[in-house]
């Protein structure tokens, strides 16, 4: 018999749904977002120039971050990376300024470490200048099950996968606010929207970043902040070196991985620069509630 909280709360948290019940359900997300992105893909929409745009990546030593750098410097943004890894963020700033980028600022950074974000930004602002793009980008991944994960190496995913996000918008969102132009995004994961075997600790970061986010959203709507967008990402499985031995039974890994190189980036992109965002997904990366203009 299901156990009685305070004001006849249930306390029975045990979860009656079955795994393929939850597979079903991202199935049929992911079949809504691509044909939601197909219809789009007919329906021309305007796009926003980023050119001289101040984007700052967070994770920027390799992955997704090093793509994303890349992109945006074959668009003219002016760039700051950040990682906790010098070499890997150097080597990106060296591609990224053989990429075309004529402004590439590489600083390493601990996400994890609030007084180092706080410390890291402040250099940024009288360096570099006001972010007009924020992509919290970093994530790190333990991978072992949750009995089996020491409590210091939870702590570190929620330090870096979470709370940083925190950090950077109170870094970063008072200047998007003053000069009412901005961009948030977060690069959750498919982790964030679904539970995963040995994941839990990292699903439970990357739902609490999707959350934190959606509020933002919901917060700069409430307060009539037009000129602030918001953008959710949700990629699936990445070649990063994050995810090796990672398995799942509803879709080929070495398929998924082919998927996300050569198309999560693009969409990741694509959300970033609608004039006019909407939600939109393919079989490897979600993008979701961004704000409209």
């Amino acid at each position: 018999m299901p156990i009685q909280g305070p004001a006849g709360v249930n306390q029975n948290m045990a979860p009656n749904s079955k795994p393929k019940d939850n597979v079903v359900l991202f199935l049929g997300k992911v079949l809504f977002s691509l044909l939601e992105t197909m219809v789009f893909s007919i329906i021309p929409k305007p796009r926003k120039n980023v050119a001289g745009e101040i984007v700052l990546i967070t994770g920027a030593g390799s992955g997704i971050g090093r793509l994303l750098a890349l992109q945006f410097a074959r668009l003219g943004s002016v760039l700051v990376l950040w990682d906790i890894n010098k070499d890997g963020n150097e080597q990106t700033c060296r591609m990224a300024q053989e990429a075309g980028a004529t402004r590439v600022h590489a600083y390493s950074c601990d996400c994890s470490q609030r007084e180092d974000v706080y410390r890291v930004a402040d250099q940024v602002k009288k360096e570099v200048g006001d972010v007009s793009i924020l992509i919290n980008n970093a994530g790190i991944v333990t991978g072992r099950k949750f009995l089996e994960c020491p409590d210091e190496l939870m702590e570190k995913s929620f330090d870096v996968n979470f709370k940083a996000h925190l950090w950077t918008y109170k870094a970063f969102l008072p200047a998007m606010i003053a000069n009412d132009h901005g961009h948030l995004v977060c690069i959750s994961s498919s982790a964030g929207l679904i539970g995963v075997h040995g994941l839990a600790d990292y699903c439970a970061s990357k739902f609490a970043a999707a959350g934190f986010a959606e509020s933002m959203f919901a917060e700069t709507i409430a307060q009539n902040q037009k000129g602030i967008k918001t953008t959710i990402v949700y990629p699936f499985f990445i070649k990063t070196g994050m995810f090796d031995g990672c398995s799942t039974s509803f879709l080929p890994v070495r398929t998924a991985l082919m998927i996300a190189r050569y198309l999560d980036i693009f969409h990741l992109m694509d959300g970033v620069m609608k004039k006019k965002d909407e939600k939109t997904s393919s079989t490897s990366d979600a993008i979701r509630y961004p704000n409209p203009t």
